[in-house]
This record gives structure tokens, C-alpha cells and sequence, in this order.
């Protein structure tokens, strides 16, 4: 009785810092359907990695808000505030994701698992023989609580990440992954280091404060 108390107070509390969170209130004022967008927009303020006339595939891309920034990116005309899509695109995005999507106008979604050989080659089929100029990933498990077994998911996730890039995005193209601090996280800045030419590291304001949570973004392909 004590465990399911304590487990009702904590998602009250945590309902009440989503409601009045700054992000997921400027989230539904902008169109954005997860406040996650706003992750991705300062990684792409601060590096610049996102033009219009690009290939951008999203992996683990539902509910959608980092491919709906990136509709915006690639829509120079587009009227300015709002998530949702607007004006002609220039340049084309596909999105992966296990879970359902609703549909972003322009998106190519694929539903399915990347791990699985007929997903990526289906993935690769829609890229249409054309590389990847950025490849942006916010995939992560579902956490269990044993470190040592949530390590392991993590690091499969960013290796699939890494092979994807590695076979499907340009040489001077970027990789952008949500990490976590932890047992797996070295090992695997230093697979980024061993990918990339240059590797940085960032935690974006609208990452929640007590989330260990981070992001790799590694610039320019190193030749095999």
C-alpha cells in the first residue's frame, strides 16, 4: 500500500511539473506535438546542420516534433511560429519509428523496427540510392532499472545509429543521437570518435534538469 502511495504522489508531482513546464507550454502554443522539438532546434542553432534542399532521415521519430521541426527547416517560406508544416519543401525527410505516427505533411514515415534487415532495406529503398546530409536519432529503450541491462539497450540503439550513418550518410554529413550517462556512455563517445571527424557534446535547455540524458553529434565521416 506504502509502494502504490508513494508511485501516486510521484506521477502527481510529475504531472504538475509537465503542465506548467516552460517547454511543453510553448510545445502547444507552437504546433509541436512533443516539446523535444525545442532539443533539436538549439542542437541545430548552435551547429547549423539543417538546409533546406537536404536528405533528413528520423530515427525513432514518433510522436513526430523533431520531424516537424525539421519540415519547418527545410520550408524557407514557411510562415514563422508554429510547428505545423507550411509552404512547399525543399529537400526531403524520412521518418522510422517501432510506434505509430500520425501523419506531418511531406514526412515519409516507415513503421517498423530497425534492428530487422527488411526495415532498413525498406528504409534504404525510400532513400532512393541518394545519402543522407543528416541523420538524427532520439531513439532510446524502454529502461528496466538494472543498469547494467539499460546500458546495453542504449549502446545496441547508438551502434544501429552509427551502421546507419556509416552506410547511409554523406562524407561531410552529421549524426545527431540522444545518449545517457552512464555505464555505456565512454564507450560510446569514443565509437563516435572513431566514426566522426569531430564529435560534440551537448545538453540542450529543454532537457529536463534531473534527466540524464545528452547528445552526441558527430560531423564528417571518417574514411574506412
Amino acid at each position: 500500500m506504502k509502494s502504490a502511495v508513494k508511485s501516486s504522489k510521484v506521477n502527481r508531482a510529475w504531472l504538475n511539473d509537465h503542465v506548467n513546464d516552460t517547454y511543453v507550454k510553448l510545445a502547444k502554443k507552437d504546433g509541436y506535438r512533443a516539446r523535444a522539438a525545442y532539443k533539436l532546434q538549439e542542437i541545430d542553432e548552435t551547429l547549423h546542420l539543417i538546409k533546406p534542399g537536404q536528405l533528413v532521415v528520423d530515427l525513432g521519430s514518433a510522436p513526430g516534433a523533431w520531424s516537424q521541426y525539421v519540415r519547418r527547416k527545410l520550408s524557407p517560406k514557411s510562415a514563422t511560429g508554429g510547428g505545423a508544416a507550411a509552404g512547399a519543401l525543399n529537400g526531403r525527410i524520412i521518418a522510422l519509428d517501432l510506434l505509430p505516427m500520425e501523419p506531418i505533411e511531406d514526412v515519409l514515415f516507415i513503421q517498423g523496427d530497425l534492428r530487422e534487415d527488411e526495415v532498413l532495406a525498406q528504409l534504404a529503398k525510400h532513400m532512393q540510392g541518394q545519402r543522407a546530409d543528416v541523420v538524427i536519432s532520439d531513439m532510446a529503450p524502454n529502461l528496466s532499472g538494472i543498469s547494467s541491462a539499460d546500458a546495453a539497450r542504449v549502446e545496441h540503439l547508438i551502434e544501429l545509429a552509427l551502421e546507419f550513418a556509416q552506410d547511409h550518410l554523406k562524407p561531410e554529413g552529421a549524426l545527431v543521437a540522444k545518449v545517457f550517462h552512464g555505464g555505456s556512455y565512454d564507450a560510446l563517445y569514443q565509437r563516435f570518435r572513431e566514426t566522426f571527424v569531430t564529435v560534440k557534446r551537448l545538453k540542450p535547455k529543454a532537457s529536463r534538469d534531473k534527466s540524464s540524458e545528452t547528445f552526441l553529434i558527430g560531423l564528417q565521416l571518417r574514411t574506412r
